[in-house]
């Protein structure tokens, strides 16, 4: 399947929040580019730096001069990774927007199979580990596994939430639903997901969630004080939405 747009310029965007990523870049780029390049005409990659204190943005500046495709963005600081998504999302300019975890945990070769939930009138397309099959081949600790499925449990409940895995990093989105959602999003950490489908349920978006393969990355950021912050991020958004800032 290769996909073509005449009716605009660009017609696929893939935006990667990155922080401190200098050495998970080599791998992945020449990869995420060859697919890419095999299937659409027309395509950007946008790394949102997020203040990185690392060769972060110095690698994907120089990556820039070989992918033509590659749009670098940066921070003056680390605000977050919701932030560096946000970011990312409003600069886009495809007509299908994908936002990915820099690890690639989730494969770049997933993109087909969500375009085509896309096509069938869904406005969102959200990757899930946690449904019929998922295929997670590399598991995160028991502990870490345990507390994920705690959380979106609490998630569920409080903001009632359909989802069985809110926290996957592979989301894609028809560009007018992102040009819907950006306006209400408030969240800077880890609990942006969450955010952005308590704004597209609200908005009554039509959401699904998609199994995919996961491999996890055993030097992942994600830390117990990120936790903490999420479920303070998720009181937060249950306070909005029951005030009716999200419609």
């Amino acid at each position: 399947m290769r996909i073509e747009n005449a009716a605009k310029e660009i017609s696929f965007s893939l935006v990667v929040p990155a922080y401190n990523e200098e050495n998970r870049l080599s791998t992945p780029l020449p990869h995420v580019f060859e697919y890419l390049r095999s299937k659409f005409l027309s395509f950007e990659v946008l790394y949102v730096d997020d203040g990185s204190q690392d060769s972060t943005c110095a690698r994907l500046e120089e990556a820039s001069l070989k992918y033509s495709e590659l749009r670098v963005l940066k921070h003056d600081r680390n605000y977050g990774k919701g932030r560096a998504i946000r970011t990312g999302l409003d600069a886009a300019r495809g007509e299908i927007i994908l936002f990915s975890d820099a690890d690639f945990s989730t494969p770049i070769e997933e993109t087909e199979t969500f375009i085509r939930i896309l096509e069938t009138g869904f406005d969102i397309a959200i990757g899930s580990r946690a449904v019929p099959g998922s295929n997670v081949e590399i598991h995160q600790s028991m502990f870490r596994e345990f507390t994920g499925k705690m959380g979106n449990a609490v998630v569920r409940a409080l903001l009632l939430l359909p989802f069985h895995d809110t926290q996957c990093g592979f989301k894609m989105f028809r560009a007018q639903s992102v040009r819907n959602i950006l306006p209400f999003l408030t969240i800077d950490g880890f609990a942006f997901d969450i955010e952005i489908l308590v704004v597209a349920m609200a908005q009554q978006m039509r959401i699904k969630e998609v199994p995919v393969t996961w491999r996890n990355v055993l030097d992942s950021k994600v830390k117990m004080i990120h936790t903490v912050q999420v479920l303070a991020d998720v009181l937060n958004i249950r306070y909005r939405l029951a005030l009716g800032k999200y419609s």
